[in-house]
């Protein structure tokens, strides 16, 4: 019985994939609507990107992290002499 239904459904998306007509999404359906009443404004494929933020300093990172690599060493070295070997 399992072997027959399978072959049912096979046979029914075959049928759906050969339709003709295939309705569209809601979400195209829902675009078209509104470019209808408003059409976007066309822009180019690659539109300039607006105002960039000024990045900072590359010394900083470098500031940051030799920091961090300082507080490990001397949180590791504190750790050591504090150990009971």
């Amino acid at each position: 019985m399992t072997q027959q239904g399978d072959e049912e459904r096979e046979f029914d998306l075959r049928w759906a994939d050969q339709a003709e007509y295939k309705e569209p999404s809601a979400r195209a359906r829902m675009l078209a609507a509104r470019w209808k009443e408003n059409p976007p404004e066309p822009a180019p494929f690659r539109a300039d990107p607006g105002p960039v933020a000024p990045r900072r300093s590359p010394w900083m990172s470098t500031a940051l992290v030799l920091g961090c690599v300082a507080a490990v060493i001397l949180l590791l070295g504190y750790i050591q002499t504090r150990a009971p070997y």
